[in-house]
């Protein structure tokens, strides 16, 4: 489904611009190669919500439940430090300067300083990580040492799942290094293989931490194992060198340091979350796992479509920055912003409206009770708020990594830090746990607009104007829908079974959805005009067909 609804995008693109054949075939390529991330992010993601339904049935928001949100998200960091951070930022568009020509082995000769850089660095955080295990757990959960049971337990747990750092960072390169070859494949599946280890060990295991910690570990070394077989037969030969002086390796570290910080200040915003969440007598118990469980449902849209974009558009953009026309750039980088907008504001509006229905069905069960229901959906209903903004950030940051500008999102997102800090700050004495979650919203959505702002006096000809009008008529025709959805809600269809409950949700989010379709006719909005045509196969398209990815 995600895979047509990509591409069913660009076929409204070809649509609306028949007569720019040569710019069609870079978004056909781009649409198939988001296809395909999008596919396995979305059975990623899928297999992630039974991860947490597993773990939310097994120990509710209480004390296991909120050790494993620590002791797992300290080692994530680095995830996106490396993988969507330094990876995409660095690696990629330096990268793929060397996958033309007579230039590939240059290539793999710079692939394997990386891979040795990176194996030191890697080493040595896991070293210094299983160390300083207590000292992270009072820096990032200051309000657990008010229980020392959970305390320790978070530190022990945190110990035995440090070595995934190690494990996911050499993935992520990996994965940087087959995109910039344009393989996307085998390195999208790969989480998957996570999700699936961490639900087979907890339920072997039961309550516990041995089978989280088991799941992760063992999950970090099938990512990383399935990756080598196709390094390799790509071209890939690693041995080790002590030789870090290539002018190529600086010159990625040069581009690396800003990014580095930015994902480090883009993951506080995160773990000031966190922080203050583990503060019990403001926010109340729970208030970690409660987070976590609602802003890994933030995370279903946003990893199938805006991370499988913004993955799949970069090495388009690098490419494209190069010419001195910008002006493929420029219509690359519309493509994507308003893909993103028809997909999550409505999505936005969606998860506000049926956010305790949705935490109700999805969680309620086992230890996870009612207390539980209330404080996730109170953390939904306000990380809604901003996920459009979530969204389009990554293809507006994109746009910044191609012109090798990593310094100026990064300031953008220390500001962004600066705002979520303050207004958690205001917020979480009135509001509790909803103030935290509002106050990510609000930073994240001032940050997109100022990046954006920044990258149009940057190229300039993205016609914000445009782009704002557009943005009016999907935010008006998703208000129209999620009127609908609270009113369907209301009728009160709902029967005591699980089938009932799933009625009860399915119900309103269909009656939406043609709303919102029949309002984006009435708005005239050219993407459900061009969807109509498609559907019913009375458009037609222009004759040149480009060539598959």
């Amino acid at each position: 489904i995600n895979s047509q609804l990509i591409l069913f995008l660009y076929h409204i693109y070809k649509f609306m611009s028949m007569n720019k054949s040569a710019d069609l075939c870079s978004n056909k390529n781009i649409a198939q190669s988001a296809g395909i991330i999008g596919l396995a992010t979305l059975c990623s993601r899928i297999l992630g919500f039974v991860r947490d339904l597993a773990i939310a049935r097994l120990f509710g928001v209480y004390l296991y439940a909120q050790a494993f949100v620590i002791a797992f998200k300290i080692p994530n960091l680095l995830r996106d430090l490396v993988g969507e951070g330094a990876t995409n930022a660095a690696f990629v568009p330096v990268f793929s300067e060397y996958t033309t020509g007579n230039k590939k082995k240059e290539f793999w000769e710079l692939a394997n300083l990386g891979m040795n850089v990176l194996l030191v660095i890697l080493s040595l955080i896991t070293l210094l990580g299983i160390i300083f295990s207590p000292f992270l757990v009072r820096l990032v959960a200051p309000g657990f040492l008010a229980n020392p049971a959970q305390f320790q337990t978070t530190v022990r747990l945190t110990r035995i799942i440090f070595p995934y750092i190690l494990l996911i960072g050499l993935t992520a390169y990996s994965i940087g290094v087959l995109n910039s070859l344009r393989h996307f494949t085998i390195p999208a599946f790969a989480p998957c293989l996570l999700n699936i280890s961490i639900i087979i060990f907890a339920l072997i295991w039961g309550e516990g931490i041995k089978g989280l910690a088991s799941g992760v570990l063992v999950g970090g070394v099938l990512q990383l194992a399935v990756q080598i077989p196709v390094l390799y037969k790509k071209g890939f030969s690693f041995c080790f060198t002590n030789k870090f002086n290539h002018p190529e390796i600086k010159r990625i570290g040069k581009l690396m340091l800003p990014r580095l910080f930015s994902t480090v200040i883009y993951q506080l915003n995160n773990f000031v979350d966190t922080i203050f969440g583990s503060l019990v007598f403001i926010v109340g118990e729970g208030g970690v796992a409660a987070l976590y469980f609602s802003y890994r449902l933030i995370q279903f849209p946003l990893g199938i479509f805006s991370n499988s974009l913004s993955q799949a558009i970069l090495p388009t953009l690098s490419s494209q920055v190069l010419d001195d026309d910008r002006t493929k750039l420029k219509e690359t980088l519309s493509f994507g912003l308003r893909s993103i907008l028809f997909i999550m504001l409505p999505a936005s509006i969606g998860f506000m409206v049926l956010s305790r229905p949705i935490i109700w069905t999805l969680f309620k069960g086992g230890k996870f009770d009612v207390y539980s229901v209330q404080a996730t959906a109170n953390g939904l209903f306000f990380y809604s708020i901003g996920l459009f903004a979530y969204g389009a950030n990554k293809v507006v940051q994109c746009g910044f990594f191609a012109l090798k500008d990593t310094l100026t999102p990064t300031k953008v997102a220390g500001l962004a830090l600066a705002i979520n800090i303050i207004l958690n700050s205001v917020l979480m004495y009135p509001m509790k746990l909803s103030g935290l979650a509002l106050a990510t919203s609000i930073s994240g959505i001032i940050g997109f607009f100022i990046l954006l702002f920044l990258l149009q006096k940057k190229i300039g000809g993205l016609n914000l104007k445009a782009l704002f009008f557009y943005f009016s008529k999907i935010f008006l025709a998703s208000i129209a829908m999620g009127v609908v959805c609270a009113a369907v809600l209301d009728l009160g269809i709902y029967w005591d079974s699980f089938l009932g409950k799933v009625v009860h949700l399915l119900l309103p989010i269909a009656s939406g959805g043609i709303v919102y379709i029949i309002f984006c006719f009435i708005l005239q909005v050219k993407e459900v005009h061009s969807l109509w045509r498609w559907v019913f196969k009375e458009w037609t398209v222009s004759t040149g067909e480009c060539p598959d990815v």
